[in-house]
């Protein structure tokens, strides 16, 4: 037999998942979509010489890398989001009386608390987003260790709660969720992309570790070039779509909506935006929750499963 380049897929990857039958995580209310907004916070964490960085960041609408140099340029456009997006976006979910999760870099809370501490202030969780906005693949595990902490500590001091919840910019490493795990406070982990229902693990102290999955498509960062959203109804119907073909299964299910501070709050994607909120605030068998009330409301319902 001729053998074939590369071997078979790494054997804790579950390719199968629940199958035809998934778990029915009974949402409250016999709500049939449990629907999680994220709002990213990541202003004041994007890499940037100034800040000591080792490169400026290039991921933006205007895609051009200044490399050697201070790139202002890049810089006022992350700011954009924590001068103005923060209270644009703060007021619109204020206005539909839903919640979401802020899930905040640590550098961005320590450089301006109040990126943390009013969304904290209005009743919406704030989750861990890393300490800068980058991937965690290759990192060394003291390094990772430390980033966890450093972060945990950051939103902590802004808004007297430690967050419970963590989400890697893109690629974790491999040892991320054991490093969570290891720590020992936190609920859940949204580093998952592989399904549309929780599941849980045990830590290391025999208590239960929740996978919340998250998603890219229902994500405002599509309105880059390239990446499909225009108007802002590209979005909204998009978003509007998702839920009301969730809703229309019979199985129920868990869907999430990425926003970020310096992209959705640009005044001609706001109507999108309220356009969502509004559709979701008025929907039923829908439950607007933040990802720890998720969290900890399938922890109730189920049991963990070995790691």
């Amino acid at each position: 037999m001729t053998e074939l380049p590369g071997g078979m897929p790494h054997p804790d990857r579950d390719l199968a998942g629940h199958g035809p039958n998934p778990p029915d995580p009974r949402w409250p209310g016999g709500a049939r979509l449990a629907l999680s907004f994220v709002v990213n916070v990541e202003e004041g964490a994007e890499l940037a010489l100034s800040s000591g960085d080792e490169r400026n960041e290039s991921v933006y609408e205007a895609r051009e890398e200044v490399v050697g140099h201070r790139d202002p340029c890049m810089e006022s456009h992350y700011a954009y989001g924590s001068r103005v997006g923060i209270w644009r976006i703060l007021d619109a979910f204020d206005r539909h009386g839903l919640r979401a999760t802020f899930s905040a870099c640590g550098r961005a809370v320590a450089a301006t608390p109040a990126l943390a501490a009013a969304p904290h202030a209005r009743g919406h969780e704030v989750s861990a987003h890393g300490w800068r906005w980058q991937t965690h693949a290759g990192m060394a595990e003291a390094t990772e260790r430390a980033v966890i902490a450093r972060t945990v500590e950051a939103i902590t001091a802004a808004t007297g709660e430690r967050p419970v919840g963590w989400h890697t910019r893109s690629a974790s490493s491999v040892n991320t969720r054991r490093l969570l795990m290891e720590e020992g406070g936190f609920l859940y982990d949204s580093d998952c992309y592989d399904d549309e229902i929780p599941r849980s693990v045990v830590r290391p102290d025999g208590q239960p570790h929740v996978i919340l999955p998250y998603a890219f498509d229902c994500n405002d960062m599509r309105f880059q070039p390239g990446g499909g959203f225009v108007q802002a109804d590209d979005f909204s119907r998009y978003c509007i779509g998702a839920m009301d073909w969730l809703l229309a299964r019979d199985r129920p299910a868990m869907l999430s909506i990425g926003l970020h501070l310096r992209i959705i709050a640009r005044p001609a994607r706001m109507p999108g935006l309220d356009a969502v909120l509004a559709h979701a605030a008025k929907t039923q068998g829908i439950w607007v929750a933040r990802r720890r009330d998720i969290a900890r409301h399938w922890l109730d319902v189920s049991a963990p499963s070995p790691a």
